[in-house]
């Protein structure tokens, strides 16, 4: 199928500018060229022309808003310095597959400042001695180039986002990649979070303590109570005791009166 008719059957009764993906992949351009696309797909962010066979990018249209750009196993050789022009946005450009051979084409993408991945496996220029180190010196604002970083990590699946790509970039002062200040935020928010807990565990064991001296101090008070009324009783025994001392005393003194009277009537 032409390129042209593909794109029509890929609307689906949509206008061009309502259109954010766009996927032409296996069908055939005329003479190499683009075809079908105007500067009307302004909404455009993903677009995959794969196996078209393409040789030329001249006449792709204005795409202020494209992010991802496929453009695998086709004939391009050149004329890569149109994207900088045509897609400033552009963060991912997959080349492989094409016929790029040296160094010189691929220093026409030094304008796309936004490129974060650019991918040119089994192209010819990949054979040239020390291909990595060189793309990367020539495009220091490249993350990553045919699946990897500088330091050969692998790009996240979903490396044509710019926010996962912008998690790897590398600070000047720091070996490592981005992400270390939320892991110490992550520490600090743990930190207090303990912090916190030992607090609470602080301010219930205060508590505790605070509620065994008022229960000691409540045993005291029953204690003094206790004593008080333990003295009160023994007073009233001791005054018990007298009393049954003197009815017996008067008893005795009694018998005694008696017995003296018995006396005088025998005289």
């Amino acid at each position: 199928m032409e390129m042209k008719k593909r794109i029509h059957l890929e609307l689906r009764n949509r206008s061009p500018y309502q259109v954010a993906e766009l996927v032409l992949d296996n069908c055939r351009s005329v003479d190499g060229e683009i075809e079908g696309l105007n500067d009307s797909y302004k909404a455009l962010e993903f677009l995959s022309m794969a196996n078209v066979e393409l040789k030329s990018l001249s006449k792709l249209p204005k795409l202020p808003k494209l992010r991802k750009l496929e453009l695998s196993d086709n004939s391009i050789s050149g004329g890569l310095d149109v994207l900088a022009d045509r897609c400033p946005n552009l963060t991912y450009l997959n080349l492989s597959g094409n016929k790029i051979k040296d160094l010189s084409t691929v220093e026409a993408l030094t304008n796309l400042k936004n490129l974060k991945s650019l991918d040119l496996f089994n192209c010819e220029i990949t054979n040239l001695e020390n291909y990595r180190q060189s793309i990367f010196r020539r495009l220091s604002h490249i993350i990553f180039l045919d699946g990897f970083d500088e330091q050969d990590n692998e790009a996240p699946d979903s490396e044509e986002d710019d926010e996962d790509c912008e998690e790897y970039e590398y600070d000047d002062d720091e070996a490592g990649p981005r992400g270390s200040e939320e892991e110490e935020e992550d520490e600090d928010e743990e930190g207090a979070s303990d912090l916190e807990e030992e607090e609470e565990e602080e301010v219930g064991l205060s508590y505790l303590m605070k509620e065994d001296i008022h229960d000691e101090e409540d045993d005291d008070d029953y204690v003094e109570d206790g004593g008080e009324g333990g003295e009160e009783e023994e007073e009233d025994d001791d005054e018990d005791d007298e009393e049954a001392t003197d009815q017996k005393e008067k008893g005795e003194k009694r018998k005694r009166e008696a017995e003296d009277e018995g006396e005088d009537d025998e005289d």
